[in-house]
C-alpha cells in the first residue's frame, strides 16, 4: 500500500481517504433527497488522485441502506481494490472522465426529471437565467444519443469539456446526454453534487418558463459578468478555481480543440446510429 504524500504535494483539491469517503457518500445518499433519482438509478463517485483510486456507489443498492464501508474502490484501470459489492455498471465512464480530465474529483450521474426532458429531446438548455450565467457559465449542453459501449459515453463528455475550454469557455460543471440523463462534475464530490442540483433547479425554472412564452438567453456579455462574479466574488473565500472546472487542464490548445472535440461528438453519434441500421 503506498504511502500518502504530504499535504503539499497532493493536489489543491485533495481530501484525505476518510474525507473522501464521506463526501461520496453524502453525494450518493443526497441524490433521492434533493430529488435527483429514484430507486436504484444514478451515482456518484469520488477520486484520489495521489492513490489513483476512486470510491464509487456499489450496483444496485438501496441508497437508504448505503453505508460509507460499502463504497467500491476501484483503481484507473477498472480493478477492484477493497469492497465486497459489484461497483456501478456506469463505471467506465467515471473512469474515462478522470482519467482525461485531471481536475475532476467528483462525478454525478442522474435521471432528474427535468434535466431528463431537455435530453430526451436532444435540447440544450440557454443562459436564459442569472442562475445558469452563475453556476454553468453558458448554455448547458446537451450531448447526442450515446450506447453504452465502451468509453462512448466517457469520450463524448471529454470531447465536449475540451472543445468548450479550446473555444475560451469554462468547461460546464453539467451536461445533458440525449434520450439518457445527466452528468455533473466538480473538483471535489460535495461540488459536483452541487452541479446537479443546480442544473435540475434551472431545468425546472426553464421547463416552467417554456409552458408560459418564449424566454430569451442572456448576451454573452451578460452571461460572462454574472460568471465571473461568481468565480471570483461569491462566498467567504476567493476561490483557485471556479467550481465548474476553470482550471482544467486539457493538454489541447484554440482551435484545433474546438474542432477535434466537435468531430469526436459527432463521430461517436453516427457510430451508434450506424450500428443501430445493423
Amino acid at each position: 500500500m503506498p504511502t500518502r504524500p504530504p499535504a503539499s504535494a497532493r493536489p489543491s483539491n485533495a481530501l484525505t481517504s476518510a474525507a473522501l469517503r464521506q463526501q461520496v457518500w453524502a453525494a450518493n445518499v443526497g441524490l433521492p433527497r434533493a430529488g435527483l433519482v429514484t430507486m436504484h438509478s444514478g451515482n456518484a463517485s469520488g477520486i484520489d488522485r495521489a492513490r489513483r483510486q476512486i470510491l464509487i456507489k456499489p450496483s444496485g443498492v438501496d441508497y437508504d441502506r448505503l453505508r460509507p464501508q460499502e463504497l467500491v474502490t476501484v483503481d484507473l484501470d477498472g480493478r477492484v481494490r477493497a469492497g465486497k459489492m459489484k461497483p456501478s455498471v456506469d463505471l467506465p465512464h467515471h473512469l474515462y472522465i478522470y482519467r482525461h480530465c485531471p481536475e475532476v474529483g467528483g462525478i454525478i450521474h442522474t435521471h432528474s426529471n427535468y434535466a431528463t426532458a431537455f435530453a430526451l429531446l436532444g435540447q440544450p438548455i440557454p443562459a436564459y437565467l442569472t442562475a445558469i450565467a452563475d453556476e454553468f457559465g453558458g448554455e448547458i449542453p446537451c450531448l447526442p444519443y450515446l450506447d453504452n459501449i465502451g468509453d462512448h459515453i466517457g469520450e463524448a463528455i471529454v470531447a465536449a469539456l475540451h472543445a468548450a475550454a479550446a473555444q475560451g469557455r469554462t468547461p460546464p460543471p453539467a451536461l445533458l446526454l440525449g434520450h439518457h440523463g445527466a452528468f455533473a462534475f466538480g473538483p471535489t464530490p460535495k461540488a459536483a453534487f452541487k452541479a446537479a442540483v443546480m442544473l435540475e433547479d434551472v431545468a425546472k425554472t426553464c421547463h416552467l418558463a417554456l409552458t408560459l412564452g418564449s424566454p430569451e438567453a442572456l448576451p454573452a456579455a451578460e452571461v460572462k459578468k454574472w460568471h465571473d462574479r461568481y468565480r471570483f466574488g461569491y462566498g467567504q473565500t476567493r476561490p483557485g478555481r471556479s467550481a465548474a472546472l476553470a482550471g482544467l487542464r486539457l493538454g489541447l490548445g484554440g482551435k484545433q480543440a474546438a474542432m477535434g472535440g466537435a468531430r469526436e461528438v459527432a463521430k461517436l453519434a453516427r457510430r451508434v446510429k450506424g450500428a443501430g441500421r445493423s
